[in-house]
């Protein structure tokens, strides 16, 4: 991903905090030179330095079988909207989009065992879902083992981690002022928590 250094985050501490707060996002692996996406809900968490993400395909997704021989890419998504030239200074100015995103490279290791599999979805709970603990905890035993046979569950560490926020920050205040009033007045959520991320820019 080409990143201008205007649009960089500030270390990796900021991309994981980004990763946690979008966490639903798309992994890609090249299956015979052919990309191959999912949509899936992830865990992250660190561990002396390392990051991971842990997460779960269905049995019955082909893109499995891949990710412990390939690099897999994991593409974390925030809030984004499309920019006009009317907020410009300059009458002669290009379109554009203000946006988030954070790219994560890694192998996946598949988590063999019940045992492990079982550890990975109640790491999901107690982040998606704590409410739901006490209905998982009362689950029969037989329940919960064909819930795990239907699932391939696996850890990715992360080995190359890219981030870019591109959020005007090479307009002047007054430029950024007006695409703030904009976004706020908009009845789009992702544009109103957008406009959020521009105003905190120093």
């Amino acid at each position: 991903m080409y990143i201008p250094k205007a649009f960089e985050f500030e270390g990796n501490r900021e991309k994981v905090a980004f990763m946690k707060r979008y966490s639903f996002a798309a992994i890609v692996t090249s299956i015979s030179s052919i990309p191959v996406a999912t949509m899936l809900p992830f865990v992250i968490h660190e561990k002396d330095e390392r990051i991971f993400l842990r997460s779960h395909f269905s049995a019955l997704n082909e893109q499995s079988k891949f990710i412990e021989d390939n690099t897999s890419l994991v593409i974390f998504s925030g809030p984004h909207a499309y920019i006009s030239p009317k907020h410009y200074d300059r009458h002669e100015s290009v379109p554009t989009w203000d946006y988030l995103t954070v790219h994560a490279h890694g192998k996946a290791r598949i988590l063999q065992g019940e045992d492990s599999k079982k550890s990975m979805l109640e790491q999901m709970i107690s982040f998606y879902d704590n409410d739901y603990r006490q209905q998982w905890n009362s689950l029969s035993e037989k329940y919960v083992a064909g819930m795990l046979k239907g699932i391939i569950a696996f850890e990715i560490e992360v080995t190359a981690l890219t981030g870019q926020k591109k959020l005007s920050q090479n307009k002047n205040q007054q430029e950024r002022g007006r695409i703030i009033h904009h976004l706020e007045k908009s009845g789009d959520s992702l544009e109103k928590e957008l406009a959020v991320y521009i105003k905190e820019l120093p």
